[in-house]
């Protein structure tokens, strides 16, 4: 019991020194767990050789996560991206295979070990690239869901090449083992010759193929018949711990079946989550499952920085170190060709090249898997495992060097030539985001002429493909301003995401219209007193109105009337109106405004009198009914 709570300490705090100081780098929580491995193991020897027990344990986040994606993911959406699992997928692993199977042979490698090297290294990491990609927002660009295309058709082809293995089987020379005895490859593989349970061993072609079959059919009509009585079932226990265990009994469930049938148990989770997806209970599941997941994922981590060898590291370092950047290399390079061949563009290939192009978890299961079947020899395999867990390890670097060259990307597509101006009107409006774009539909639609203007040239391109004319350029630069007729304009509408942009422009247009009549978004109270100040005329919060009426509708289905509602409304509105010009003349931007005595105590009286003024409205409202 001591020797557990001391590793688990061990572990657990690991992770709670490095992982925090990692992400506050920029460098993900990845990283830092496989530093934190890296520390507690190589360096400071604090863990050893129950790491690689562990790492089978830890393995399990990994099918936690590919079954909370497969919960957002319904069976139509996972059929539309049949041409990118079977095309973009497909040929990723094909030709990463090939390559690096080319380079195993020019290395004087047979070439079956060759191509169980290529297959093995073909693969790349499900957990960092997806972790990585939640963390970082990803996800739902365009690049993020061409990498979760193939790293699903690189799970699903798991299996296949679980079954290909085998046929490359060699004869090795007999070893000599510890104890003098003489042993092949394959028994000392094996150990002490434990089996798994297995439902398929000893099973012809045919039989294997029907209960593997019968186990995915299980799942399925598991998933769609037996789920809901079940958490009705739990429901009816009012035991909120009965809903977590169900959600394990579920994953831990669907694993074993599929472990009993040869089949990897993330795509067997995977495929229970897409059959849960539509189910109404997919947010009890991954509210349930979402904490063990990131644990679980984080302990792997751990452990792939903890069992790098880096006493193998260092007697040969030049040559491992150059054969993980070779793999990176080979595989960005093949991984870009292919993002310009299913065209895309500018960051996207360069998240699509970077994001995958290291090796994969599943490189540890094939380098053992090939060393039990006798298809890779255990000086190969050891090598072949620091090269994996190399660069896994080099990965994070690698979406840190994607930050770089994204932020370089953008910096080159906002250079867009400035539109030439050639109209004028009475309304400038300045920003077209949502609400810009309202206030511009509403304003033309009334008969009014406007001039648009907005430094983002896929929103200026958007709009003027449903007809809307607008010019690219930026706002806050007088030359634009002059040109869209600031000296002849009526009303300029400053509707800018950039807090400080849209103070710049409100002090210039201030400055140089003192008559004209500004009206500004605002992002919150404390931009509202900065413009206020800067010379804006109207100044709008940008979800204070929105609010505003969602309360009216609390209102009315609390019992109000729709006229008694709506005057509670009203007065909230012309009192935090007044509130705010009057708060606007005590706010000192150099005083935090709890700091403030005088903001402050104005504050509360201000509170004091909505209340009573609320309270004579809702008595008004009861004499009146």
């Amino acid at each position: 019991m001591e020797g557990f709570l001391y590793q688990a300490s061990i572990y657990l705090a690991a992770a709670v020194l490095a992982v925090p100081i990692a992400s506050r780098l920029g460098l993900g929580s990845v990283l830092g767990y496989l530093a934190a491995g890296i520390l507690i193991g190589p360096v400071l020897g604090l863990v050893g050789s129950e790491t690689e027990a562990l790492q089978h344990f830890a393995e399990f986040g990994v099918v936690m996560m590919l079954f909370l994606i497969g919960l957002e993911l319904e069976p139509r959406a996972l059929w539309d991206m049949r041409h990118k699992l079977l095309g973009l997928g497909g040929l990723q692993i094909a030709l990463s295979t090939f390559a690096l199977m080319g380079i195993a042979m020019a290395y004087d490698q047979d070439w079956g070990v060759a191509l169980a090297i290529g297959l093995t290294l073909s693969l790349s990491s499900t957990a960092i690239v997806l972790q990585t990609l939640s963390e970082k927002g990803l996800m739902q660009t365009n690049g993020g869901r061409n990498i979760f295309s193939v790293l699903l058709a690189q799970d699903i082809a798991v299996i296949p090449i679980l079954a290909f293995l085998p046929l490359l089987a060699i004869s090795f020379p007999p070893i000599l083992a510890a104890d003098g005895s003489i042993q092949r490859i394959a028994d000392a593989a094996h150990g002490d010759g434990h089996h798994s349970l297995s439902l398929v061993d000893g099973l012809p072609g045919w039989g294997v193929t029907l209960v593997t079959i019968a186990a995915i059919g299980s799942i399925i009509l598991a998933g769609v018949f037996l789920t809901r009585p079940l958490f009705r079932f739990i429901h009816a226990s009012r035991l909120r711990e009965m809903y977590t265990a169900s959600a394990l009994l579920i994953v831990v469930g669907i694993s074993f079946l599929m472990t009993l049938v040869g089949i990897s148990p993330a795509l067997g989770a995977f495929l229970a989550g897409v059959v849960l997806a539509s189910s109404e209970f997919r947010h009890e599941l991954e509210t349930d499952l979402e904490p063990f997941k990131g644990l679980l994922l984080g302990l792997f981590f751990i452990t792939v920085g903890a069992g790098i060898n880096f006493v193998l590291l260092f007697e040969d370092a030049t040559a491992i170190i150059s054969m993980a950047l070779l793999v990176i290399i080979v595989k960005g390079l093949i991984l870009f060709a292919l993002a310009k061949a299913f065209r895309l563009r500018g960051r996207d290939q360069w998240l699509f090249a970077l994001g995958l192009a290291q090796a994969g978890e599943f490189g540890f299961v094939l380098v053992s898997f090939s060393v039990k079947q006798s298809v890779i020899p255990l000086a190969i395999a050891e090598t072949l495992l620091l090269v994996v867990a190399l660069t896994m390890l080099i990965q994070p670097l690698l979406f840190v060097l994607y930050d770089y060259v994204s932020k370089r990307d953008s910096a080159a597509e906002e250079q867009h030539p400035d539109d030439e101006i050639d109209e004028q009107g009475p309304v400038i409006i300045a920003g077209i985001g949502r609400f810009g774009q309202i206030v511009n539909r509403l304003v033309q639609a009334s008969g009014f002429k406007t001039v648009v203007l907005d430094n983002n040239m896929e929103t200026i391109s958007v709009m003027r493909r449903f007809g809307f004319k607008g010019f690219l350029g930026d706002p806050t630069r007088p030359d634009i301003l002059r040109a869209a007729g600031l000296q002849k304009a009526s009303v300029l509408v400053v509707a800018l995401d950039d807090q400080e942009a849209a103070l710049k422009l409100v002090a210039y247009a201030r400055k140089e219209r003192p008559d004209l009549h500004i009206i500004s978004r605002a992002y919150d109270r404390t931009h509202v007193y900065k413009l206020y100040q800067a010379g804006a005329d109207d100044i709008v919060r940008e979800v204070f109105d929105s609010a505003l009426r969602a309360g009216r509708y609390v209102l009315e289905n609390m019992g109000l009337t729709d006229y008694e509602a709506a005057e509670m409304e009203r007065l909230f509105y012309d009192h935090d109106r007044e509130t705010v010009q009057q708060l606007a003349e005590l706010w000192d931007p150099m005083v935090p405004p709890s700091q403030n005595k005088a903001y402050v105590e104005r504050t509360k009286e201000l509170h004091r009198e909505l209340e009573a003024a609320l309270v004579r409205q809702s008595d008004k409202n009861a004499e009146v009914g």
